[in-house]
């Protein structure tokens, strides 16, 4: 303590130098001393010292506080005290106010002990040790300097925290500290780590970081909680975004299922503080990192059904038709429900259906189209119902039919009660609002979108300008107001609705050159020099005619495709024409809004192009270059190849739908196959069953014949009038007369199981080998049909392009590869019906052994009737044995019963003396078991 006071008197004593030499001093103590106080004191003097004299403590002091932590990590004091001079040495963070110039030497100065710091990776690694430490003046020192070495250099520093064994895992453990402000700075620190490193983002997500995430939230309050939810949610944020691998975790581990909560805020209004609005932005914009449309594909409608199952889309609708909600939540909100439904059929549908709380209830949908098409309403809110509109629209052919049918005039509500999403459209288009014009013509582009078929019914809508004048067209009205010379803005969109509309549909290209006043009116335009707020309409107004020119099928002798490119040779000039149509992709508006689909622009001056317009723009833009530059016998050429392509593939249709037929015999003879070999299956096994017993009762006849001679040559022969050997003659011919009866039966047997294999030898065989010569000649067919295709194609391969030629040898190719395997499956159905016929012929082959055997059991019963007559005294015995056979016998007849074969009742046997002796078997079994 003497020493330190020493210190202090002598920093306020000298000029400045004198602090130098204050803070050498005071290294020399920590590097010489002995005495643990001693270096402890000097350790905390270095740390008064570093806030001031940050550089002086920098320079010479850093070298001698490593040492410190590497050699007395055993007092956690002087470690505490070491970590915070180091963390006072490399921060930026300042208390007071500085100047400008202060502030950025102070970030040079901190990056520059930082470089100096990690240059020795030993001395991060051994930061991470200290980590473990429990003690709360190491841990906590240690993790507030670490996150300052991340925040200074980044990419390096997270480079070697990498590297370092189990040094992501020690840091995931701060998040289950107990204390609160260990936890909190540790979720600071690990999003420095976690920032733009998706190695690292990789290893906290499996090391359950979602998990203890997900309950610090839980525990905090969800939107209600403080910053400590803020900085979870930025977090999760950082895992999550960019990061396929694991967002996909995070959706199987059922963790979309937890964010349910987070958005049920209640009817109150008065709850909302500044605090849960960051935090409730914040988990929208969570919810849209999973569903975002720069996903892949799949995972994204992965999540957006985990999404509907679970009840969030059901949530976040629920405060989109709250009142009270603050407007940036609101229109967060649209822009989540936009991506969540967006290409998803079952969540667009739900979309539908959803009715806002009003009376009476009014859909959703058409909601949020007032706030669009009402000027009054804020821009970023208007940008995000078109987002929403459009989400609805994408890949939903159901919901766009849905969209025109409000226009057409068998759906018109004629009262006027209720104000459908079609009519609010058209209002917006021809408002004097130029921003509504534009929201509407893209809103109602997005409804023709890939969709000829409502492009056809759009034809169909009738508007009623002015009372007593005729109705006009839809169509007609957009081009009207085009012609009037309005804004930029609403032209823009007129254009980009009649260029969606228009392309790949040749009746609505008809409709509008039917108008003799359009094609004259874009010459016009085209041919002007203007200025260049004016270029990019004429460029817009090139891709429409052009687009006429395209898709156009002459069916208007006026405006066929040569006629008007001969206008446009002799008004504008073909190179002047392709150059006005490039003024459109060399807009720098148009770059901005390809990059994504949500119409995000700072200022409504600025909202110009449509993300879907600008795919139709790269994808046309080519080809009307094309179809300008082409001939007139170019393009014939192109109607031959047309029809010749029209031609192969009606042939390739034809060829698949017989395919698809023989797919389906093949089918069906497999199933008669299997069948079959259940059947045989079957068969086999009463054929072994049958043999089996044969042979039980060849050792039982055996036995008794052994038996019997014994007891004769024991016995003797003896004489009785009235009995012989102890037996009634109305026995012995009861006993013959049922032998007599179980021949009978064998025969039965046998003729039955003859006409099984009559069965399936004349019927399921000739009918497999009838289908196969019907296959067979469908296959010669089939490859006398391919030969004539290729032959054709020989024919009419000069005049076809080379991408023409690809197509036709692409299907030949196709063809010829179904045929091969239609062919392979037909020789494995010949070879299964090869094995099937073997198998018959064994089963014959067993069934003549059977009936060579019955017959010899048949010869030793006749010998064995005689030795019963001879034999004397063996009744008692003798009747065991045959009540024995009778109970085999009735075995037998269950057997056949069981294989579906008729026994009369009438003739089975008694079998009783069979459970004598499988009892008497039994008692012998208990016996031996004893013994």
């Amino acid at each position: 303590m003497n020493f330190l006071r020493g210190v202090m008197g002598g920093q306020s004593a000298g000029p400045q130098h004198t602090e130098a030499e204050t803070i050498q001093k005071l290294c020399d103590r920590v590097a010489s001393s002995t005495l643990l106080d001693d270096r402890r004191d000097a350790v905390r003097a270095l740390k008064s010292l570093s806030k001031k004299y940050r550089l002086e403590v920098g320079i010479q002091a850093m070298e001698h506080l490593i040492r410190v932590l590497q050699t007395d990590r055993s007092d956690s004091e002087i470690i505490g005290y070491a970590l915070d001079t180091l963390y006072n040495i490399i921060s930026n963070d300042e208390e007071e106010e500085v100047e400008e110039n202060s502030t950025r030497q102070s970030e040079d100065l901190g990056s520059q002990f930082t470089e100096i710091f990690i240059k020795q990776q030993e001395n991060v690694t051994l930061l991470l040790s200290l980590l473990e430490e429990f003690d709360f003046h190491v841990r906590w020192p240690g993790v507030k300097l670490l996150t300052s070495l991340l925040k200074q250099l980044g990419p390096q520093v997270q480079q070697i925290i990498l590297v370092s064994p189990m040094g992501v895992s020690r840091l995931m453990d701060l998040l289950a500290d107990s204390r609160e402000v260990i936890r909190n700075d540790g979720v600071l620190l690990l999003q420095a780590l976690t920032r733009s490193n998706g190695a690292i983002q990789k290893i906290v997500a499996f090391e359950n970081a979602f998990e203890r995430l997900l309950d610090i939230i839980t525990e905090e309050g969800n939107s209600d909680g403080g910053i400590v939810v803020e900085d979870c949610l930025i977090l999760l944020q950082n895992l999550l975004k960019n990061n396929n691998s694991n967002q996909n975790f995070f959706k199987e581990g059922s963790y979309i299922q937890r964010m349910k909560p987070w958005f049920e805020v209640g009817d109150e209004n008065s709850g909302w503080s500044a605090q849960k609005v960051t935090n409730l932005h914040l988990m929208l914009q969570l919810v849209r990192v999973l569903v975002s449309p720069n996903n892949p594909p799949g995972a994204t409608s992965s999540c957006q059904k985990a999404m509907f199952q679970c009840g969030l889309l059901q949530q976040l609708c629920t405060i989109l038709m709250a009142t009270g909600v603050p407007a940036d939540i609101l229109t967060e909100t649209i822009n989540t429900v936009s991506e969540v439904i967006r290409g998803c059929q079952v969540n667009q549908d739900y979309f539908a259906s959803v009715n806002a709380p009003s009376n009476p209830p009014r859909p959703a949908i058409v909601v949020l189209l007032m706030s669009m098409v009402n000027e009054r309403q804020p821009f970023v809110l208007r940008c995000a119902v078109l987002y929403c509109f459009q989400c609805f629209l994408y890949k939903n052919q159901k919901g766009q039919g849905e969209i025109v049918s409000t226009l057409l005039p068998s759906t018109i509500d004629a009262t006027g009660n209720t104000v459908s999403a079609g009519q609010l459209l058209c209002g917006g288009l021809f408002s004097t609002d130029s921003l509504s014009n534009w929201c509407a013509a893209v809103a109602l582009a997005h409804a023709l979108q890939e969709n000829a078929t409502q492009k056809e019914q759009l034809l169909r809508v009738q508007l009623a300008t002015s009372i007593g004048n005729p109705p006009v067209s839809l169509l007609q009205q957009c081009t009207n107001i085009l012609s009037q010379g309005s804004k930029i803005q609403t032209r823009v969109g007129l254009l980009m609705l009649l260029c969606t509309w228009l392309s790949n549909c040749p009746i609505a290209v008809t409709h509008f050159l039917h108008n003799s006043a359009n094609v004259p009116f874009l010459t016009g335009q085209i041919a002007e020099n203007l200025g260049e707020e004016e270029q990019l309409v004429q460029g817009l107004c090139a891709l429409l005619l052009g687009i006429s020119i395209y898709f156009n099928d002459n069916s208007l002798e006026t405006y066929m495709k040569e006629k008007l490119k001969q206008l446009i040779e002799k008004r504008i000039g073909k190179e002047n024409f392709i150059e006005k149509l490039g003024f459109i992709s060399k807009h720098e508006l148009y770059s901005r809004a390809s990059q994504k689909p949500q119409p995000n622009f700072p200022s409504p001056e600025y909202m110009i192009f449509d993300h879907e317009f600008t795919k139709l723009v790269k994808e046309l833009e080519g080809v009307i270059t094309k179809a300008i530059y082409k001939s007139s016998e170019e393009d014939k050429k192109e109607e031959e190849v047309k029809k010749t392509l029209e031609q192969h593939d009606s042939i390739v249709t034809h060829y698949k739908n017989m395919i698809r037929e023989q797919d389906l015999q093949l089918e069906e003879l497999k199933q008669q196959i299997s069948t079959l070999k259940c059947q045989n299956e079957q068969l086999q096994t009463a054929v072994t069953q049958q043999v089996s017993q044969i042979q039980q009762h060849k050792d039982q006849y055996n036995l008794l014949k052994v038996q019997l001679g014994k007891d004769s040559q024991h016995q003797g022969p003896y004489s009785d009038g009235a009995q012989m050997n102890g037996i009634q003659p109305e026995e012995i011919s009861r006993l013959r007369e049922e032998i007599e009866e179980l021949k009978s039966n064998r025969e039965l047997l046998q003729s039955q199981l003859a006409e099984k294999d009559s069965l399936i030898e004349n019927l399921e065989l000739a009918t497999l080998k009838s289908q196969l010569n019907s296959q067979s000649v469908e296959i010669a067919k089939l490859q006398t049909e391919k030969q004539e295709l290729l032959q054709k194609t020989e024919v009419k391969s000069a005049p076809v392009p080379g991408e023409s030629e690809t197509v036709i040898a692409t299907k030949t190719t196709d063809v010829e590869g179904r045929l091969s395997a239609l062919l392979q499956e037909t020789k494995e159905l010949k070879n299964e019906i090869k094995a099937l016929s073997e198998e018959r012929t064994a089963i014959k082959e067993q069934l003549d052994s059977s009936n060579s055997t019955i017959a010899i059991l048949q010869n030793e019963k006749n010998k064995l009737e005689v030795d019963i007559i001879d034999a004397k005294r063996e009744q008692d015995d003798l009747l065991v044995l045959l009540a024995d056979q009778d109970q085999k016998i009735f075995s037998l007849k269950n057997k056949l019963k069981e294989l579906g074969h008729p026994v009369e009742e009438e003739d089975e046997l008694e079998s009783g003396d069979q459970d004598d002796e499988d009892d008497e078997d039994e008692d012998d079994g208990k016996e031996q078991g004893h013994i």
